[in-house]
């Protein structure tokens, strides 16, 4: 298992709650923005600088991004 940064989990965590958040409820544009703005701080992220990532990588951040209960509720709503 990779160790990524804090920072880096946590946007992966709220771009999953967001993600859900606009499966509920389609359309909403203030959620559509955070989901784009979050996808680009992942994706952007300086640790992916150093090394390229893998599609496993993606992966294992993309679970890490989907055991976060919590987050989901600290978005607004």
């Amino acid at each position: 298992m990779r160790t990524f940064p804090d920072d880096l989990v946590r946007a992966q965590r709220e771009w999953s709650a967001t993600y859900r958040q606009l499966a509920d409820r389609p359309g909403r544009t203030e959620l559509r923005r955070r989901l784009l703005r979050l996808s680009a701080q992942a994706f952007f992220h300086p640790y992916w600088q150093r090394r390229r990532p893998s599609p496993a990588a993606w992966w294992e951040l993309r679970e890490l991004g989907q055991t976060a209960g919590d987050v989901r509720e600290r978005l607004y709503r």
